[in-house]
């Protein structure tokens, strides 16, 4: 009797699951998604989620305009993972090809997405903690939790992801053990903690550890910054800064933007917030953040993660799946120089931030 092969059909129905339960960055920021199909490098415009303010209502009301505030978000990243199969490989039945193939392979296309978004640390300024120093006891969630009131984060909604170094300092510390945990059973969460002082706590193998510049010498504000701009000028020795270092200039702190290289003894960087309105005196202090592990606090709305369904392949057997906002296609293909079957899982998606003060670098 002839053998029954799996088809794409199959194959990506059974992976997108096993992708959606293995996602947690994505899960927990902004999503969008539509149903038109993408290519890798294009452009879309979403709306970001609405920020109001409450007035006090006394004889008469203040309406606010609903601000439909949209930003544009480059599909950038295909996640993609590609394996020779052979004739015994797709004889197999669907339960055994998913344990030895589909799940291996959306575990790690979950790996690499989760990176990324994670990434995003890059475009926040505002931290907690010491750099260097594995984040420990209760007394770091009420700081990140006060962090998050004092950027006025929406109570709900709120999100903490932490390395394993974080992790185990956490399992070791009896105030933390005792505290009641959260009960979800939401299985995308793999890697949840627990809930503690309004925060859901998440681990992952992904958080980011950052290295900063290399940027030497007395570090100073070189000329004289007006409120506004976001260009400073820093006197240095030699060496660069990277994006995603933290300058803390008059006791605030700012990101590099992207990087840059000291030349003639200065360096020009591009930071967020910009200058605040009492500007920067020429010669005023400036330090550079040491290297740190990147966990982050922030809101939901704090990160936009969109994705869009890559087309088929044409001139191969191709299949393209979607469910809650992540999509999935799968294909096979036949080299007749080699003679090697491949089957491509592979997904299209962007990251953004949106309101990077609903977040917080949490430093380890």
């Amino acid at each position: 009797m002839a053998n029954t092969f799996l088809t794409v059909q199959q194959i990506a129905r059974a992976a997108l699951p096993i992708l959606h339960d293995n996602l947690v960055f994505p899960a927990l920021s902004y999503k969008e998604f539509c149903g038109g199909m993408g290519k890798k490098g294009d452009v879309v415009q979403i709306k970001k989620p609405a920020v109001y303010s409450a007035d006090e209502f006394t004889n008469e009301i203040s309406v606010q305009d609903i601000k439909e505030n949209s930003v544009l978000v480059t599909l950038d990243k295909i996640a993609d993972v590609s394996v020779e199969l052979t004739a015994k490989e797709m004889a197999l039945d669907l339960e055994d090809f998913t344990k030895q193939v589909i799940a291996p392979a959306a575990a790690a296309i979950a790996e690499k997405i989760n990176a990324d978004g994670l990434a995003l640390y890059k475009d926040i300024p505002y931290t907690c903690g010491t750099a260097g120093t594995t984040p420990s006891g209760i007394e770091t969630f009420a700081a990140v939790s006060k962090a998050l009131n004092d950027a006025k984060a929406p109570l709900s909604d709120r999100f903490c992801v932490w390395n394993s170094a974080a992790l185990a300092s956490f399992q070791s510390d009896a105030a933390i053990i005792s505290a009641e945990k959260c009960g979800t059973t939401r299985a995308l969460r793999n890697g949840s903690i627990g809930r503690l002082i309004g925060l859901e706590n998440y681990m992952s193998q992904q958080v980011c550890t950052h290295t900063k510049g290399t940027l030497s010498g007395t570090l100073k504000i070189a000329e004289a910054a007006e409120a506004g701009s976001d260009a400073i000028k820093i006197s240095c020795t030699s060496g660069t800064l990277v994006k995603g270092d933290i300058l803390v200039i008059n006791d605030s702190e700012y990101v590099v933007l992207q990087d840059a290289a000291a030349a003639s003894s200065s360096v020009t960087a591009k930071i967020y917030p910009c200058v605040p309105e009492s500007g920067f005196a020429a010669q005023s202090p400036v330090s550079l953040m040491g290297d740190h592990a990147a966990n982050l606090a922030f809101h939901k709305n704090a990160f936009g993660f969109v994705s869009r369904p890559l087309e088929k392949a044409r001139g191969a057997e191709s299949y393209v799946t979607s469910f809650d906002g992540i999509s999935l296609r799968v294909t096979f293909a036949y080299d007749i120089s080699t003679k090697k079957q491949t089957m491509s899982v592979d997904t299209l998606y962007g990251f953004k931030t949106l309101y990077p003060e609903l977040a917080v670098r949490v430093l380890g």
